[in-house]
């Protein structure tokens, strides 16, 4: 029995490389390179150095898509160059961006995972129930184990989907959080801003009511002021009590008839 003649090896990576591109435009999600080597039947040094290949003729032919690595598998994205329409298209009318809060829930997530809720919560200082329940329903954390301490809580970690959104192959290529935190010189600089110390004097109210100087000469007491407006009941003099009328030495002083004295 005659042995088949083996392929030229030009022929094996050209076939290699179809498939490959083939395998990572159909999937969905982004493809280890162990499943693409046992795919094809080749060893992952060799599925490696493929991608890498196929990734520099992208790029030396100014496609609009590239070949990456992202979570710990491979895909094929559009060029970053061409974000600004793949945005036009893509997010045109729709609102799918993540809140504040959830973006700083997250990235407490991304660096200090794994951890429960109420870790979180304390670190942010608000309830965070909702905001991890969204992050949930987005696919960005999951379920990664339970603390073994009373109660056994819930502990949270990254998903895969999370390092393909940043475009990251592994948690490890985060910025390092210390880039984020301000300086020792800073963080004194505000401490020393919000100090009071005991030998700076205290500033005057603000309020006049409360800087009123009781014992000033200048001082008018309202209670007194008061009573001086007000006259005493010995410096009223006091009304002459009117008596009986005598009608008769009135009537004398009017020069008035009396009808029984016969008058006209």
């Amino acid at each position: 029995m005659t042995d088949l003649p083996a392929e030229p090896a030009g022929a094996l990576l050209l076939e290699t490389r179809r498939a490959l591109e083939a395998i990572v435009m159909v999937a969905a999600d982004p493809v280890p390179p162990q499943m693409l080597a046992q795919l094809l039947e080749v060893s992952v040094e060799r599925v490696e150095e493929a991608c890498a290949t196929l990734a520099a003729e992208y790029e030396q032919q100014h496609r609009g898509f590239v070949l990456v690595r992202v979570a710990g598998g491979y895909r094929f994205q559009s060029h970053p160059e061409a974000s600004p329409y793949v945005e036009r298209y893509v997010l045109e009318g729709q609102s799918a961006r993540l809140s504040s809060a959830a973006l700083e829930t997250l990235a407490i997530v991304a660096y200090k995972q794994p951890l429960s809720r109420a870790q979180v919560a304390s670190i942010r200082g608000v309830n965070v129930d909702g905001v991890m329940r969204t992050l949930t329903h987005r696919g960005l954390v999951a379920e990664v184990a339970r603390d073994p301490g009373p109660g056994q809580a819930v502990l949270y970690g990254t998903t895969p989907l999370f390092l393909e959104r940043l475009g990251l192959d592994a948690l490890d290529d985060l910025p390092a959080i210390a880039s984020f935190v301000p300086g020792a010189d800073v963080v004194e600089a505000l401490e020393h801003s919000l100090r009071v110390t005991p030998d700076e004097p205290i500033p005057a109210p603000a309020d006049p009511e409360e800087g009123v100087d009781l014992e000033s000469e200048d001082h008018v007491d309202v209670e007194s002021e008061g009573h001086a407006d007000v006259e005493s009941d010995d410096d009223v003099e006091p009304e002459e009590e009117v008596g009986e009328v005598d009608l008769a030495a009135l009537g004398d002083a009017q020069d008035w008839e009396d009808p029984d004295d016969g008058g006209a």
